[in-house]
């Protein structure tokens, strides 16, 4: 890991990775942190996003919570919050006003469900740009890819209350990957 130059560094990153990311920040997140700052390497952020996703709130904005203390302590959490809260809560704020009061109008309707499908296809590739990495973890990539569809199963079609799925298929797959990892 090469850690940012300074807080201040830490804080523009953010704020950049924030304002390019709404609705697929995760993609964003990836792209800054592994390939252009190379801050972390995949499996040092599948690591961070992995704790990230058991905290509660945001996962992007825990990771780069646990990068900024891990890299300058409180002052790096407190780049992180300014970077990727200050300036894009308000362009957001301001963003809704304006769709708030045109929301009637199909033009803007068709670019609200454009949005959902970036989003969707940003997930997608990040998830694929994962796969190598996935393939170094106990459980390997054909097991990661059978408890996920496992989980979109049991929450999309058969509509299994979120708290059931997560205790089910997350309790087989760290049963299976501490089965894997004894000697």
């Amino acid at each position: 890991m090469r850690p940012p130059a300074s807080p201040w560094h830490l804080a523009r990153v953010c704020n950049r990775l924030a304002l390019q990311g709404f609705g697929g920040i995760l993609a964003v997140a990836r792209h800054e942190f592994v390939e252009r700052e190379r801050w972390l390497d995949d499996d040092e952020f599948l690591a961070l996003l992995g704790t990230a996703q058991v905290l509660p709130g945001p996962n992007v904005i825990n990771l780069a919570l646990m990068l900024g203390e891990q890299c300058f302590g409180w002052r790096g959490v407190l780049a992180v919050l300014g970077g990727m809260l200050l300036v894009p809560g308000l362009l957001a704020l301001g963003l809704m006003g304006l769709v708030l009061a045109q929301v009637h109008r199909p033009e803007v309707q068709g670019a609200l469900r454009g949005m959902g499908v970036v989003a969707a296809g940003l997930l997608l590739g990040t998830c694929w740009k994962l796969v190598a990495p996935l393939r170094r973890t106990p459980l390997g990539a054909a097991w990661g890819f059978g408890l996920a569809l496992g989980a979109l199963a049991l929450s999309a079609w058969a509509r299994w209350p979120l708290g059931w799925v997560v205790l089910g298929v997350g309790g087989l797959g760290m049963a299976l990957a501490w089965r894997r990892l004894l000697p």
